[in-house]
C-alpha cells in the first residue's frame, strides 16, 4: 500500500550558484558528509547535487511534510546500493514521520538533462 508520493525538480544551474556562493557552508546545512563527498568526486558535481536536492525535496513531500515542517534536509540521505540504484535512509524527525504514516520500504528515481535534475520518491507501508 502506497503511503507516500512526491516529485521534485530544480534547475541545476541554481545549486551551482548556490554551491559557489556558500561553498561548504551549504554543503554541510544540506547534504550529509557521504552525500557531499559523493557528489564532489563525480565528474559534474552541481548535477550530482541538484539530484539528491530534488530527491531530499521529493521524499519530503511523500513524508507529507516540507522542511517548514520540521523536516531537515540532514534527516533524509540519498544512498547507493551496490548495484548503483539510488536508496533513501530516514534519520531524526524524517524516521518519526516515516514511523508515524507507517513506512516501511521507499524507491527513489532520479534524473538530470543539461538543465534539470528530478526526483520521484514512493513510500509503500511496512
Amino acid at each position: 500500500m502506497i503511503v507516500g508520493l512526491g516529485i521534485d525538480q530544480i534547475e541545476i544551474a541554481r545549486v551551482a550558484r548556490v554551491w559557489r556562493r556558500f561553498g561548504d557552508r551549504f554543503g554541510r546545512r544540506v547534504y550529509t558528509q557521504a552525500e557531499w563527498d559523493y557528489s564532489l568526486s563525480r565528474p559534474q558535481p552541481a548535477e550530482s547535487l541538484a539530484g539528491r536536492f530534488a530527491a531530499k525535496e521529493a521524499a519530503m513531500k511523500a513524508l507529507g511534510r516540507g522542511w517548514p515542517g520540521g523536516i531537515g534536509f540532514r534527516d533524509i540521505e540519498v544512498t547507493r546500493e551496490r548495484s548503483g540504484k539510488p536508496g533513501l535512509r530516514f534519520a531524526n524527525s524524517a524516521a518519526r514521520r516515516a514511523d508515524t504514516i507507517g513506512y516501511g520500504r521507499a524507491a527513489l528515481s532520479m534524473s538530470h538533462d543539461r538543465t534539470f535534475a528530478s526526483a520521484t520518491v514512493l513510500l509503500e507501508k511496512g
